[in-house]
């Protein structure tokens, strides 16, 4: 099992891209790209980093310089143990890019390290990740009929940032309502698959089960990654996912058996965060679904996120302290008034580019909320660590009074709403297989149905 600081280290990395786009005056490296690519772990092992950096593009080394990769190099290891071999390796190829995946193998842990090689043959963006699932297949839960509905292959968007998705439709003539799946931070399938569990797929299931459509896709950061890479610089929360909603209502709005006026956008963490800003662009929505949505800033989720991991053992190491005193004065920079775009992405945190900061300073997830004449059902788990009780408070504050608005939290769930007991742990996220709770399906069915 991953250590709870590791795993919140791997998810933070895993956030946005490290950095990426194609060399720019650097020559062609030679070689294969699996060599390549073992090349460059045996320089991180090594502790030569410098040669390390030498495998980079020119925006990477800008990115990432020697000194950065070697610092993330040691937090990784001072928290997974020492680096021993690599266990395996494949290739995909993406949107004309090459990346090694290597499964490699800590004293302590197991992590992927994703290196994506441009045409040049240099890396463009490098990722550290908890391993994907590879124990038992994922089966319905309980309340999922597989019978009571079909699933076909869909293209959200157009050209070049084409999403594949899967619409879930019940069975019969319809015409029924439908539910756009907004994921949260992070390259997302469109399951959005951690360890062995899948939220959206439960979802999907559950909701067609009770008569109702569901459309989710793949995230653009994570299907279009080098491309995305390529405007790391000036990424925001549109690029990531707003405009990718829209194109996913536009193509409801076009589908036989789906009811054009009863689309509804249901958005996870981020997802639910950035679900009032969608229906703020699309006010013709019939309404909006967040289930643990941020109402506070991001840059305070991520450090309280942070202090509550690194004292989850009783204790606060020289290490943590120092990890905690450089992502509070990173915290501060992104609220800096004068924050512009030509401060570098590795003075702010989790290295997410000051585009991606300055895009989210003027919006504010309950202001906007009331702005909406829609109807919102608001859902929170009661034991979620990484978005909190505190902000389903904001939620209900800003929203009181108002007729169209609805909030429900439940004990015993978590940010994925599953099971679990005790202080929320990263660990529950990957020890076994679990489900979205039913009764959080049945009251999303039963919100959506009855109007």
């Amino acid at each position: 099992m991953l250590p709870q600081r590791l795993l919140f280290c791997l998810l933070c990395l895993a956030f946005l891209l490290v950095a990426a786009s194609c060399g720019e005056d650097l020559p062609p490296l030679e070689g294969e790209i699996t060599e390549l690519a073992e090349d460059f772990l045996a320089c991180l092992a090594a502790g030569d980093y410098r040669a390390a950096a030498g495998y980079f593009d020119a925006r990477m080394k800008r990115a990432m310089p020697a000194g950065e990769l070697g610092l993330a190099w040691k937090s990784l290891q001072e928290q997974a143990g020492e680096y021993q071999n690599v266990l395996a390796r494949r290739m995909v190829t993406e949107d004309g890019y090459q990346t090694v995946v290597a499964t490699t193998q800590f004293e302590e842990a197991v992590v992927d390290i994703r290196m994506v090689f441009n045409q040049d043959r240099r890396i463009a963006g490098l990722w550290f990740r908890p391993p994907e699932w590879s124990g038992e297949e994922y089966t319905y839960p309980s309340y999922v009929d597989p019978e009571s509905f079909t699933e076909e292959e869909v293209a959200v968007g157009e050209r070049q940032w084409t999403l594949p998705g899967t619409l879930t439709l019940p069975e019969g003539p319809g015409p029924f309502p439908a539910v756009i799946l907004v994921h949260g931070s992070g390259p997302q399938d469109r399951d959005e698959t951690i360890g062995p569990n899948k939220p959206f797929r439960d979802l999907a299931g559950g909701l067609a089960s009770r008569g109702i459509a569901v459309l989710r896709y793949e995230k653009r950061t994570r299907e279009h990654a080098d491309k995305m890479a390529a405007q790391q610089e000036t990424l925001t929360v549109w690029d990531e996912t707003v405009e990718d909603a829209l194109a996913a209502a536009a193509l409801l709005r076009r589908t036989e058996r789906i009811d054009a006026g009863r689309i509804y956008v249901l958005g996870h963490s981020l997802g639910g965060t950035l679900a009032p800003r969608i229906g703020a662009e699309d006010p013709g929505l019939a309404g909006l679904v967040i289930l643990a949505g941020a109402a506070r800033p991001l840059e305070d989720l991520i450090l309280e996120q942070y202090n509550y991991l690194a004292r989850l053992d009783g204790k606060l190491t020289d290490r943590e302290k120092e990890q905690l005193a450089e992502l509070e004065e990173q915290v501060a920079r992104v609220k800096e008034p004068g924050l512009s775009r030509a401060v570098p992405a590795v003075e702010l945190p989790l290295s997410i580019p000051a585009s991606y900061w300055l895009d989210l300073r003027g919006y504010s997830p309950t202001e906007t909320a009331q702005s909406l004449s829609m109807p919102l059902l608001i859902l929170q788990g009661e034991r979620d660590y990484q978005v909190t009780m505190e902000d389903f408070a904001l939620w209900q504050e800003h929203l009181a009074g108002s007729e169209h608005v609805k909030c429900k939290s439940y004990p015993g769930l978590n940010h994925l709403f599953m099971e679990g007991e005790g202080p929320g742990r990263p660990e529950e996220y990957f020890a076994r297989p679990g489900h979205i709770s039913g009764e959080v399906v049945d009251d999303i069915a039963h919100w959506i149905n009855s109007r």
